[in-house]
């Protein structure tokens, strides 16, 4: 039913993974294949390919829904519909920032204190263009290869370079001046197919696998039992997405109660339990959370 497109290149392991994690697994013959299958029979046929074509691809009807960046999509002012914003990105949960940056000893405070003419190197040039021009700033923007970091002070005056951290534009001794665009990984889908009632319900069920396995990271279920002397104080301690669930014990004085809480949390978290009364205490990991 669904021509489904994936990142290749730093998003790719990535966009496996949590494809896996949705159980929506992709099978290919090798890493380098272009090719794969999912198991699943909303999904006819997959491709692997570079997220910067993807948005131009998903437009022009080629696939039915991809996986890309704000960024790429901005850049190649692609007509798509976003289904959702996926919180992943290459080793994190954050967005990748597009930055203007300088070099460190730059007496600029702002994009207002660079000067007409000067030369900016950037794998984005229309969306860099259209911010200079929107700062009425005449700037000569110039297609990068790679190594953006790198050109400054021979090759450019500035730099337009995507950042999670901005750990490596500090390595190559520059400054960020301005964050330009907020980029997370999107779902997209082509207006036609989306507009196909069996194609939009297939899409959706989809982009619910993947965001449930999304909200799962990072979370446990955890269940225990507790006195009905001690409930209250129990109850104090758990966060929840919404309110724990709270059962009462057949035939006892006590209660059953399950929660989802962050893993992060549960190392403290449980030693307090048992101090207010809980009892029976269980950690459980969970694949999906869907609303």
């Amino acid at each position: 039913m669904l021509r489904l497109v994936l990142p290749k290149g730093s998003l790719e392991r990535a966009t496996m993974q949590l494809f896996e994690d949705a159980d929506l697994a992709v099978s290919r013959g090798s890493d380098v294949d272009y090719r794969g299958t999912i198991d699943d029979p909303r999904v006819d046929d997959v491709r692997i390919l570079r997220p910067q074509e993807i948005p131009v691809y998903v437009a022009d009807g080629m696939f039915d829904i991809g996986i890309t960046g704000r960024d790429w999509v901005e850049e190649r002012d692609a007509e798509v519909v976003t289904l959702s914003e996926l919180h992943y990105s290459k080793a994190t949960a954050r967005p990748t920032r597009v930055v203007l940056a300088v070099a460190g000893d730059s007496t600029a405070q702002s994009v207002r204190d660079l000067p007409a003419g000067l030369v900016v190197h950037t794998e984005y040039p229309e969306i860099t263009s259209r911010y200079f021009a929107h700062h009425g700033i005449d700037a000569h923007v110039q297609l990068s290869y790679g190594a953006t970091e790198a050109k400054i002070p021979e090759i450019a005056d500035a730099v337009v370079e995507i950042t999670e951290t901005g750990r490596a534009l500090r390595a190559a001794g520059l400054r960020i001046l301005d964050t330009i665009l907020v980029s997370y990984t999107e779902l997209v889908a082509n207006p036609a197919a989306y507009a196909d009632p069996q194609k939009r319900k297939a899409m959706e069920q989809l982009q619910s696998l993947l965001t449930g396995a999304l909200e799962a990271r990072g979370r446990v279920l955890l269940k225990l039992n507790v006195d009905g002397a001690d409930l209250d104080r129990v109850i104090a301690l758990l966060p929840a997405l919404k309110s724990p669930t709270v059962s009462k014990l057949f035939g006892e004085d006590g209660f059953a109660v399950e929660t989802v809480v962050a893993k992060s949390e549960i190392n403290t978290l449980i030693p307090n339990l048992l101090d207010c009364g809980a009892n029976g205490i269980i950690e459980l990991p969970i694949s999906k959370i869907v609303p």
